[in-house]
């Protein structure tokens, strides 16, 4: 990410507890869900796709297992 600039913010008693709360059952700091949030916010809801999402169409196109690397067999030429 590009240089930061700090910004003191006061937030009512809920809505720091939630930041807190969120960033501990996301793994990551405060910082990084507040930027997360104002990020969502300034570009209207739009998130950038994750594979899966961009992918999404194509659920049940192709028949077989979903995981080929579970079953060995389908392993067996592989690389050669």
């Amino acid at each position: 990410m590009s240089s930061m600039k700090t910004l003191s913010v006061k937030l009512p008693v809920p809505l720091a507890d939630w930041v807190t709360s969120r960033s501990r059952k996301l793994g990551r700091t405060q910082s990084e869900v507040v930027r997360e949030v104002l990020e969502r916010e300034r570009t209207g809801g739009r998130r950038t796709k994750s594979c899966r999402d961009l992918l999404a169409d194509l659920d049940g196109f192709f028949d077989g297992p979903k995981d080929l690397s579970t079953n060995p067999k389908h392993l067996e030429r592989f690389g050669k």
